[in-house]
Order: structure tokens, then sequence, then C-alpha cells
């Protein structure tokens, strides 16, 4: 199995995917889409999988949002910073406008993985 093929947990992950049949969407909107952005489905369209089995699920998300968030910040303030050269507040203004424009992608992103992470792949739901 390739490391991003169809069966593979990346695949689902990075692809907004269900995680028991990696075919349904987990999100009802297109990737960098504005409009309704964090309206999900409450099941699969392919398998009927529950998305949020009870209320308050993707509250784990977060942590993977913050960790995500907050390393990435540390990262990219230091580099333009220390090695690009640029003042700490012009450096603090790009990465403002780079989290305003990647806020959307990072929230399903880190609903993606949390949810690849607790949900396992079932191959009889998978349809060639």
């Amino acid at each position: 199995m390739a490391l991003f093929g169809k069966k593979s947990k990346l695949y689902a992950m990075f692809n907004f995917k269900c995680p028991r049949c990696h075919k349904g969407d987990l999100f009802e909107t297109p990737t960098f889409s504005f409009k309704a952005p964090f309206d999900m489905p409450e099941r699969c369209p392919n398998c009927d999988n529950l998305y949020a089995p009870e209320p308050g699920y993707f509250y784990g998300a977060m942590f993977i949002s913050y960790i995500f968030t907050g390393f990435f910040c540390l990262g990219f303030v230091m580099l333009l910073h220390w090695v690009i050269g640029w003042g700490i507040n012009a450096s603090f203004i790009a990465l403002i406008a780079v989290c305003a424009i990647f806020f959307v992608y990072v929230f399903r992103l880190s609903r993606s993985i949390y949810i690849n992470l607790d949900q396992h792949f079932d191959a009889k739901y998978y349809k060639e």
C-alpha cells in the first residue's frame, strides 16, 4: 500500500475523506471556500459513518490545531526575523496575514487528523 494511496490514513487525512470508507467528504464545501467553511454533514454519504458520535467530539482537534499553529508561528517569525532579516513588526504582520488566509485549512486539517486517528478504516466499505 502506498503511503498516500487511496486506502491509506494519510490520504484520508489530507484529502478530508471519511475515516471508514475513504470515499465520502468530511466537509460540504471545497477546501478554500469561505462560504460555510465549518459545516460538516452528520454522516458519510458513502458508508453512513457517523462523523461526530457525541457532543463535543471534536474538542481534541483543538489541541492538534493549537500545537500545529503554535509551532508554525514560532518557526515562521524566527525564519522571517533571524534568517531573512525582516523587522519584528513586519514579521508579525506577515504571520497574521498567513494565519488569516490558512485558518480554515488548519481548522479542517485538525478535524480530519483527529477523526482519522480515532476511527478506523474498514475495507468492506471501500468501493473501487
